[in-house]
């Protein structure tokens, strides 16, 4: 695809990967991806933020045929997907200077060999002239990784975020034209590398409050022409209270978890909580993450095996560990054969989960009257206490 503008000698460049399924050998891309670059071309300085995934490199090298002189190279974070044709562009123009922040400076030394010489590296604040346009760099850390940061265009009120903001679409529209299709994968992006860092972020959105955004350019997805949606939206992601949800990750080997699942999740339903239900063995990981942003309480359903819990819930602990939702409450329900410690193991595998445990129910071999009474308690327990902390 050929290089697109988007104003005055401000140009998109780049590569759409329509195929890609996979990212990291983890997040899975059931719409591809985009790797976004831009050209801003100043009346004396020229700038190219960011570069393309290392497999993507020949397209953006094209792109750059019929440019003659860049100045400089912004890298605003130092993952290989924005990073990793830099050193291309820096041998095709070897007067380039390549900025970043002082920590992503020692990152792209460790992971692309980039020699020291061709660093400047910029304060949070600091500005660039390219003589009639003005780049202004924010440090916005840990969206998603510690050395990230945003780059303002003062004159064009444009603010390139990099991963900030992104989402995995491959598309032919360079803008934003269906915000439902969008907010669905910006959610599942934010779930999957933002979630844990949704703190620091918090601060971060705040230093961009001052600003007068009219566009937002991210390294990922479609540019936004209203930046508000996907500011609100964050916002909401962040700083949004649980709703009145319970997340129901759960495997079944012989039927006798999955009973206790369906008559939990119509317990649950019949006191007004609404359930998301996901059956570990074939759910898109994406789409629990995505289920997580906004829950206030995770159940997890699992039959013992070998003493333990079924491999694919700990899966699911360990993953919601590591993302550290807002949840308030958890609970465990399941089923076993002779013994074991489930609940033990599962409990010992969620220390960053800041939740409160409702008593689990287990069953030993297929639930009696008894399990289903239990299931009805732990329901009644979890609306009462969504109840109390008014999630709606």
């Amino acid at each position: 695809m050929k290089a697109r503008k988007i104003k005055d000698r401000i140009y998109w460049m780049g590569s759409v990967d329509w195929d890609r399924r996979l990212f990291d050998s983890l997040v899975p891309l059931p719409d591809g991806t985009s790797y976004n670059a831009y050209l801003i071309e100043g009346s004396e300085k020229t700038v190219l933020l960011d570069s393309v995934d290392p497999a993507m490199a020949d397209e953006l090298m094209g792109q750059l045929e019929g440019v003659s002189r860049i100045d400089y190279v912004i890298a605003h974070h130092a993952e290989q997907d924005h990073s990793g044709t830099i050193p291309q562009v820096l041998e095709k123009y070897p007067d380039a200077k390549l900025i970043s922040t002082p920590k992503a400076k020692g990152m792209l030394i460790d992971l692309l060999r980039i020699p020291e010489e061709s660093f400047i590296t910029v304060e949070d604040g600091e500005t660039l002239s390219l003589g009639d346009k003005t780049l202004k760099f924010i440090h916005t850390p840990w969206v998603h990784w510690p050395e990230t940061m945003v780059t303002w265009l003062e004159e064009d009120k444009i603010l390139f975020s990099c991963d900030f903001f992104g989402s995995h679409i491959a598309t032919t529209d360079l803008y934003v034209t269906d915000e439902g299709r969008v907010h669905e994968a910006a959610k599942r992006y934010f779930a999957e590398i933002m979630m844990p860092f949704r703190n620091i972020i918090a601060k971060d959105l705040e230093k961009l409050a001052p600003y007068d955004i009219e566009m937002i350019a991210p390294s990922h997805g479609q540019i936004y022409p209203r930046p508000a949606f996907i500011i609100d939206a964050y916002r909401d992601w962040i700083l949004g209270p649980p709703r009145n949800t319970v997340v129901l990750p759960y495997v079944s080997m012989h039927e006798s978890t999955r009973q206790m699942v369906d008559y939990l999740v119509s317990a649950l339903v019949e006191r007004g909580v609404g359930v998301e239900q996901f059956d570990l063995a074939v759910t898109d990981i994406g789409k629990l993450a995505m289920a997580l942003v906004n829950a206030a309480t995770i159940v997890v359903g699992t039959p013992t095996v070998l003493a333990g819990p079924h491999p694919y819930a700990a899966y699911a602990a360990f993953l919601a560990n590591a993302l550290r939702p807002k949840a308030k409450f958890l609970s465990i329900i399941g089923s076993y054969g002779w013994g074991g410690k489930t609940v033990e193991t599962l409990a010992g595998m969620i220390p960053s989960l800041k939740v409160e445990v409702i008593d689990p129910v287990l069953c030993k071999g297929v639930p009696s009257e008894g399990d289903f009474k239990a299931l009805d308690e732990l329901a009644a327990t979890i609306a009462e206490k969504h109840k109390e902390n008014n999630f709606i």
